[in-house]
């Protein structure tokens, strides 16, 4: 990556880039391997089981049909923990997806929840984000399902999240790329939305604020604590549980993938290929030789292109001539429409409050 890719990309004297070192930071202090590795492991695993004594679920899996949580479901099995896998459903599942995480729930024989997310409101909010040209339009996903896993640890009194989330695959991520805030969202659908949202889920500040005190949650990174080589980790699911690739990280969405391998390249001039696969060569599963192969081959197989063009424009409603005008609009950044404040900035009255409140805690 260079400054095209992100603008706030820094290089020490030696020319290694920001991203580089904070790899080695990350992998330093939270991947763990080795014996050390294997008793943090075992640790989580039984302190898991021993919480969910007496519940019906010893912890809650984000279930994508991605390789992350499709490999954290086969291990949470593997090591008998009783999981109930959370799916959220934003209508843009494609076929194979669908048919990935039948397979995997059945082949695991584990119980799912889908969250299915109101369509129109889903459209109107992505719409909303179309409209304002900002770059991170997945982060109304990310945001919806943050809050569905939180809504359903409550309802399930889970104290456990495995999360898919891990530094040798996913550490590389410039934060010009990303915003997830869901005031922000808030924001930009008041200004350009239409319809209004009265079931697509957003953690309310305060109450969630409670909840973590009466309820609190912990995001277990299991991945982080074993080997963890995705062509390996690939192969295995494959065979073990009837897992088919999707040629593309995160493509798994129909809309994802139109968004990586099209509305990002053409209108942002991000191609993510870029972080992912620098991740994987600063975690030695790739050479930089070997990437910079990978980046010569199209980010896009052409014939896909035209059926996910046509696909996406028509379930969004777009004419050609509307969506090529979008494309060359100049992109806005997300802080020009506000981000999440402090609950003291949102609620001036609790300022008065606060020594009691500190003192109480």
């Amino acid at each position: 990556m260079d400054t095209n890719d992100d603008p706030n990309i820094t290089f020490n004297e030696k020319g290694v880039c920001n991203h580089c070192e904070n790899y080695k930071y990350e992998e330093e202090n939270f991947v763990f391997s080795g014996e050390t590795g294997k008793k943090r492991f075992d640790d989580f695993i039984q302190h898991m089981k021993a919480d969910g004594k007496n519940k019906p679920y010893d912890c809650i899996i984000g279930i994508s049909g991605g390789v992350d949580s499709t490999y954290l479901a086969l291990i949470a099995k593997e090591n008998g923990l009783r999981a109930l896998g959370v799916h959220c459903d934003n209508g843009w599942n494609s076929e194979l997806a669908i048919n990935n995480i039948e397979s995997i729930v059945k082949t695991l024989d584990m119980d799912l929840y889908t969250y299915v997310i109101d369509w129109e409101e889903f459209r109107d909010i992505q719409l909303s984000y179309f409209k304002a040209n900002v770059i991170d339009i997945e982060a109304i996903t990310d945001l919806a399902f943050r809050a569905v896993l939180e809504k359903t640890s409550i309802k399930y009194n889970q104290k456990y999240f495995l999360s898919g989330d891990n530094i040798v695959t996913e550490s590389v991520l410039p934060k010009a790329w990303i915003c997830k805030d869901y005031q922000n969202l808030i924001n930009i659908h008041k200004k350009f939305g239409k319809i209004p949202l009265k079931t697509f889920p957003i953690l309310n500040q305060v109450r969630s604020a409670i909840n973590k005190k009466s309820n609190p949650t912990v995001n277990v990174a299991l991945l982080n604590l074993i080997e963890y080589k995705k062509d390996v980790v690939k192969e295995r699911i494959i065979k073990e549980l009837g897992w088919r690739d999707y040629g593309g990280k995160h493509f798994e969405s129909v809309f994802t993938r139109f968004y990586q391998g099209y509305i990002l390249p053409n209108k942002f001039n991000v191609d993510k290929r870029k972080a992912h696969l620098s991740n994987l060569i600063c975690s030695g599963q790739m050479t930089k030789e070997e990437a910079i192969e990978e980046m010569k081959k199209p980010i896009y197989d052409p014939k896909m292109y035209q059926v996910d063009r046509e696909f996406v424009l028509k379930k969004l409603g777009f004419t050609d001539k509307e969506f090529d005008n979008y494309i060359a609009a100049p992109q806005v950044e997300h802080k020009v429409y506000g981000f999440t404040q402090s609950i003291y900035a949102k609620y001036p009255i609790l300022k008065i409050a606060r020594p009691v409140i500190n003192l109480l805690k």
